[in-house]
């Protein structure tokens, strides 16, 4: 069944049908009605959706750059906040959401094909790598881009959070509370999927920029504090999940000078700390404080609460997806922009054990 054979039965011309799908504003209410009973019952479906791509040159739909497998879209707090702030925006303007993750090639390499084939109008490009291939494959069509939180890019619009600031700030306040044993537990440094200690060479050659700046304000305020950087343990993780958090945790808290508090780059790893400090038998924060990053929902209701920085993820989503829209319709929208972040301090810290002891368990 095809267009023509529904304008002949109707009497009416191929254009009028094409309209009543395509530009319904040209049409009556009545007249659209009728194109729509006849389509119906003569079985046509309507345009094929392929072939009025092509005639459009436009997809209406915008392509999500994902460096993670699929499973952490869904699974990470922090990934499906950010998601429900981007698709409230490309619904209202009648926009789909297509994810396209960085697949591994035969040779096990990061294949770009997904990018360079990927039927879209444009991209947001989600927290990637500086060498992400799939980001030189997407940056290389020439279509409005956004990123969110890495990398990076002159000439293309960004949304992000001062992640140095916010480690910094996170860092001073265990200082301040008189820990001088910390330990980091790091999400990944680059995306060779290496999970263990991250030596200095390791830190400063990281190919993640999220990374590398909570990193260089974790090490700025324990510096400050005439604290010795190298003498903190930076462990890596290859994602950002709770059982990887545990696990890194297992191996902090093993070392003969474990620390008396853990920076957690996310709060699932966070949470996850606080998991193998509970089986390890040591109190939160008693014996260890954690602070951790994001605030997601469950890090309000772990116990002990958990003291970490706040982002909002749905707002970063939702302004990535205006800056986008505005970029497809020509339209001047908002401009690049930090979003801020705030420590929220709950009951996951406090000062360490030799204080507590001294003061007779007040604040220092």
């Amino acid at each position: 069944m095809t267009l023509a054979r529904v304008a002949g039965e109707l009497g009416v011309s191929a254009m009028t049908v094409s309209n009543a799908y395509n530009r319904p504003d040209r049409l009556s209410g009545a007249l659209r009605e009728r194109v729509f009973e006849t389509a119906d019952r003569l079985g046509y479906n309507g345009p094929d959706p392929v072939g009025r791509s092509l005639r459009r040159q436009r997809t209406d739909v915008v392509g999500v750059l994902y460096s993670n497998p699929l499973s952490y879209a869904f699974d990470d707090p922090a990934a499906v906040s950010f998601l429900r702030g981007l698709s409230a925006v490309t619904e209202g303007a009648d926009l789909g959401l297509l994810l396209v993750p960085a697949a591994s090639g035969s040779s096990g390499g990061r294949d770009p094909r997904a990018a360079a084939q990927a039927a879209v109008d444009g991209f947001v490009v989600y927290s990637m790598s500086d060498e992400e291939p799939l980001l030189a494959a997407a940056l290389g069509r020439d279509l409005p881009a956004v990123v969110v939180d890495q990398p990076f890019r002159e000439g293309v619009p960004f949304v992000g959070i001062d992640d140095e600031a916010a480690a910094r700030e996170a860092a001073g306040h265990l200082l301040e509370l008189g820990h001088e044993r910390l330990g980091v537990v790091s999400f990944a440094l680059s995306p060779d999927g290496r999970e263990g200690v991250a030596d200095l060479g390791r830190q400063g050659g990281a190919a993640f920029h999220v990374s590398r700046s909570r990193l260089r304000g974790y090490r700025g305020a324990i510096e400050d504090a005439d604290l010795p950087w190298p003498e903190v343990p930076v462990y890596e993780c290859p994602g950002s999940t709770a059982a990887l958090g545990h696990r890194a945790a297992g191996a902090l808290l093993s070392l003969q000078q474990r620390p008396t508090a853990i920076l957690a780059s996310s709060d699932q790893l966070a949470l996850g700390v606080l998991a193998a400090a509970e089986e390890l038998g040591l109190s939160v924060p008693g014996d260890l404080s954690v602070v951790g990053f994001d605030d997601v929902p469950q890090g309000a209701v772990a116990d002990p609460p958990l003291t970490t920085v706040r982002q909002d993820h749905d707002e970063k989503g939702s302004l990535a997806g205006r800056m986008l829209v505005s970029l497809l319709r020509g339209e001047d929208g908002p401009g690049p922009r930090r979003l801020p972040t705030r420590l929220v301090v709950r009951a996951s810290t406090a000062p360490p054990p030799r204080l507590r002891a001294a003061t007779g368990g007040a604040l220092p």
